[in-house]
């Protein structure tokens, strides 16, 4: 397994924030079970709590005891995914409230990138993922922007490559089917 992976997943599992490449732009991430570890992302990226984050994971079934799925919405995540499609849908009771923010959905993604993937398979769970830059200004897309930007407060940067072709993932809302970021 790569170093930078086994070690960005240990920083993580110890409440430590680290980005990470994904389809299009350097993420940044960490235990979204840990509210110390959220509040400090949170803080580094100057976005407010009540916005919510989005968690990614290695797969759906990583996902899905975070989420109130119907068998046919099962069916649809797990033929849609790995993709750059993030999806809003019904939480949990156990999704914390500093992930969902103000919603009674959270924002969820098996990204189509197989470093941020292996990331959440080390880490054994969900993680969050935002862009890795101030809010407001242009996201990083490689490890030397993300350093530039946030680097004195991060934990790791995990290198890799974004491809720079794609634009930030596509939200959709699961319920209604109705898109609100293309």
């Amino acid at each position: 397994m790569n170093q930078h992976l086994v070690s960005a997943a240990q920083i993580i599992q110890a409440g430590g924030v680290v980005a990470y490449p994904t389809e299009s732009v350097y993420g940044l991430g960490c235990d979204p079970f840990n509210e110390e570890a959220v509040m400090r992302l949170l803080a580094i990226k100057q976005r407010p709590v009540d916005k919510g984050m989005i968690l990614i994971g290695a797969d759906l079934v990583q996902l899905a005891p975070w989420l109130e799925l119907r068998g046919d919405q099962y069916q649809q995540l797990e033929q849609q995914w790995p993709a750059p499609l993030t999806y809003l849908v019904e939480a949990k009771a156990t999704v914390p409230s500093w992930v969902r923010g103000r919603h009674a959905k959270v924002a969820v993604r098996v990204p189509d990138h197989p470093l941020a993937r292996a990331l959440c398979r080390r880490v054994g769970h969900p993680i969050i993922s935002t862009s890795a830059n101030l809010s407001g200004r242009p996201s990083a897309r490689n490890r030397f922007q993300v350093a530039r930007q946030l680097g004195d407060q991060l934990d790791f940067i995990v290198s890799g490559v974004c491809d720079r072709a794609s634009k930030p993932s596509t939200i959709i809302d699961l319920e209604s089917g109705r898109t609100l970021r293309a």
